[in-house]
């Protein structure tokens, strides 16, 4: 078994510590060192019975191969901390599918994503590095994303969509077939993308429009 440790011992922390656990019934292939955490306060507490172990010090320390994975909700703060990390050469990110995930043919998965429960992923996706797709999220046909791309739960994408990097769909977003987005996007809950989204910024809405305000969720 592989040892593993979740960067985050935040909610979905937990529930990437309970997907692992659901992996491993199905093929023990983790071993679940705990949590890593910038919080100080948390430092060698026990979350849902795993330890916080250290911090992104800690972790950036390491003299010998350690996987690692990013429950960090939000896209660009899961980036930077990435790349703070990753010139440590020992640690190595992984890749976690829940058992109940399907994922069809031609299907690509970039480095230290996640995969929840229920989400449906059909032909020629292709998802980038580090990225997180919740609960029963869809992705369509021939579908690419960006980097550090963020679906929350129920969130909905057609085919022949193209996502830029680090951009975060809130729960129950919708995307129509065949549109682009631009990077460092946020759309808010239930937001209903119909167009092409072509500058960064914050869209909430049915139609999604741009927003002043920075809205996540």
């Amino acid at each position: 078994m592989k040892d593993l440790v979740i960067i985050g011992a935040g909610d979905f922390g937990r529930e990437v510590a309970a997907m692992v656990e659901r992996i491993n019934n199905v093929n023990e292939e983790w071993s679940l060192l705990g949590f890593v955490d910038d919080n100080p306060e948390l430092k060698g507490c026990k979350v849902d019975g795993y330890k916080v172990i250290g911090n992104s010090e800690w972790l950036s320390q390491q003299d010998k191969k350690i996987y690692a994975v990013c429950s960090i909700g939000n896209s660009k703060t899961r980036e930077v901390f990435i790349k703070r990390i990753s010139k440590n050469n020992n640690i190595e990110f992984a890749i976690l599918i829940d058992p109940s995930a399907i994922l069809m043919n031609n299907t690509k998965i970039g480095k230290g994503s996640i995969i929840c429960a229920g989400a449906i992923l059909t032909i020629n996706v292709e998802v980038g590095v580090h990225s997180i797709i919740n609960l029963s999220c869809t992705i369509g046909h021939d579908t690419k994303t960006g980097n550090y791309f963020t679906a929350h739960p129920g969130t909905n994408i057609s085919g022949k969509v193209i996502i830029g990097d680090a951009s975060y769909f809130g729960t129950g977003c919708k995307v129509i077939q065949g549109i682009s987005i631009s990077k460092h996007c946020i759309f808010g809950a239930g937001t209903v993308i119909v167009k092409s989204i072509t500058e960064s910024g914050t869209y909430v809405g049915v139609p999604a429009k741009k927003s002043r305000y920075n809205v996540e969720g």
